[in-house]
Parts: structure tokens; sequence; C-alpha cells
């Protein structure tokens, strides 16, 4: 039995398009880590697998956000040591955007990709606008969807103008950074705000990733609302300090209700995924168990932590709304909540 990947990318410079595809294949019973790097006409893609190999359940398909690549957005998270009952159970497919690694060759100017797997996709930023792009088109591909700092629109005027002016008054590293980062996580300048302005700022890439920064700058209004929506079920999550807090929220209330689940993380910042693994992680076994896969998990956090509650509001008949908290105690072993009601959650 053989895992299939396939992958599409659409480059397109000019009056030009080239679309290729490839499929990699894996025997062994187990993935180790693999890197693939995959030819294209403009550069080279690059591709990390690893987890289990398995055809009952879908892969986990990750894409990263503007100044980051899957190894600086996604390794701690999916190196932490709850996440290992994930990791162990499913194929994880790491996405690098054209010219994102580093060390890669220049890219020329314009270019989209679209990676099709069946999958659950995880995607933060720029990643999580290109992953649901391709939810929208694709829906039969996309079993589920977790979305970070996710934002749906097209930039209005004001943002446009903003955007035009700071481009002149700053550095395309200050950019990103407010991109990544909120004004008290830039201000407070911590180890890891430090660590990413350096990272980013001594980039050997650094024109691919302003090609990168510059096609998230333009993208389009995605169009979503109550009667074109996704498919799939959802996880919205942002920090309660993230530049795209409103974003989310406003991405929340045009999705299905029935669907959708809200995460908002207490004191997670731009980059919950980095600052708040733990949180997380539980909240993704949480997604995983309410679409039939994994339900005999065990949430060790949560179960360990007396304190720790999910306030749940769902929306009945469009109209009228209730609440209640979830608390778990000693106990754990909870059913997670049931797939068919929106949770919003801060935790």
């Amino acid at each position: 039995m053989q895992i299939q990947v396939f992958i599409k990318i659409t480059l397109h410079s000019c009056q030009s398009k080239h679309c290729f595809g490839i499929k990699l294949k894996q025997e062994s019973l187990c993935l180790s880590l693999q890197e693939h790097s995959v030819e294209t006409p403009y550069g080279v893609l690059h591709v990390t697998l690893h987890g289990s190999r398995t055809s009952r359940r879908p892969a986990i398909l990750t894409f990263h956000d503007v100044g980051l690549d899957s190894k600086s957005c996604f390794s701690p998270l999916f190196k932490f040591e709850e996440m290992q009952e994930i990791v162990k159970n499913f194929t994880l497919i790491h996405i690098d955007a054209p010219g994102q690694e580093e060390g890669t060759a220049a890219y020329p100017a314009g270019y989209d990709i679209y990676c099709m797997t069946s999958s659950v996709s995880l995607g933060v930023g720029a990643g999580a606008y290109i992953l649901s792009k391709f939810t929208l088109a694709n829906p039969d591909s996309v079993e589920g969807l977790v979305l970070i700092n996710i934002d749906i629109n097209a930039r209005g005027w004001i943002d446009w103008a903003a955007q035009k002016l700071s481009s002149v008054t700053s550095s395309l590293t200050d950019q990103i950074m407010t991109h990544l980062f909120s004004q008290e996580e830039l201000s407070a300048n911590t180890d890891l705000v430090q660590s990413h302005r350096e990272r980013i700022s001594k980039s050997s890439n650094l024109a691919n990733v302003e090609l990168f920064w510059k096609t998230y700058q333009g993208r389009r209004d995605l169009n979503i609302d109550r009667s074109s929506t996704f498919k799939c079920p959802v996880m919205l999550v942002v920090g309660d300090q993230a530049p795209y807090e409103d974003a989310a929220v406003e991405c929340n209330s045009k999705l299905d209700p029935t669907t959708t689940s809200f995460l908002k993380m207490a004191d997670a910042g731009g980059l919950p995924q980095l600052t708040q693994p733990a949180k997380l992680t539980e909240a993704f076994k949480y997604f995983i168990q309410g679409m039939g896969y994994m339900a005999s998990s065990c949430m060790t956090r949560l179960s360990r932590s007396r304190t720790t509650s999910l306030s749940s509001s769902y929306s009945m008949d469009g109209s009228r709304s209730r609440s209640r908290t979830l608390s778990q105690g000693s106990q754990g072993g909870q059913m997670p909540p049931s797939p068919s009601q929106t949770m919003e959650v801060s935790c």
C-alpha cells in the first residue's frame, strides 16, 4: 500500500502559465522526516513529510505565513509532547511556498500555489487564506480546515493607503513583523520577536519573501457568506492580542454556525501555535475527534487542570443564543463538543 500525495502548483509570469504535478510514494509503515525538493520551471518547491503512513485517515497538510517557512511556523507545535499522539496517527505534509525556504534562488514576480490532497488543512495568515481559497474551489479535497489568523477580505482603500505609506517609511522586515505580531508584543520585544526579526532581516531569500508579501497584500475577497461557505468542518483560531483578531471574528460571523468552531486564545499574541502549543494541541484534538477520528484520545492537559473551562456559545435559529461553560476536572475523558454546534472558546 502506498501514500500518494498530489501537489499541483500554478506559476505564472507575464502571459505564460505552467501547470505540473508530482506524486510522492512511501512504502514503510512509519514516515521518518523526509524532505523533497521538487523541480519547477521557476525553481524548487520544498515539501516535508513525516508521521504515520495510513490510508484510513486524511493527511494533515500545513501552509505557513509570510515571513516564515514550514519549520519556523510549525515545528514547535508538532514537536510538542502532547501533539505526538496526532503525529503517530496521521501523515503530515508541510508545504513551503515557492522560494520561502532558506537558501533558495530568487523567484520571478507573480506566482500562485495550490496544494491538492485529501487532507485536514492547517494554515496560518497567508497560508490560511491560500488553503481557504483552495477549499472553496475544491471542497471534496479537504475534510477539515483549521485557520489561524485568517482574513478572508481584500484590503480596503484605507488599508491600501496605509500599506503604501508603510512601504515608504518602514523596512520590509518591519512590515512583516507588524503582520506577525501585535503592537504589545513588538513593544515587549520578547525573545520570540527578536529571533523572528533577526531571522527575517538576515534571510538570504528576502526578495522571495517580498514577492510572497506583495502577493498576499494584493489578495482578493473570498466572498464568503452563510449561503456560500466551506462544506467541511472549520476551526478558526486567533490570539486575543493578534493583529487579525477583528478579521477572524468577522470571518466567524460569515461561516455556517453548524460546522464552525471559534477559538480565541488568551495571552496568545500573533502566533498562538508558537506561544500556546498546549492549548492549540488540545483544541486540535477536539476538532479531529469531532470529525470522527481518534475517539479514544485522552485530553491530558485539561484533565490535569481543575480550573480550565471552555466557554461555549451556540446560535439557535439565527436569532436566539444561549451559552454554557464546560469545565473539566480530574476525571477527563469527556466527549468533545459535537461538530454540529458552533463553539466559541476563550482559554
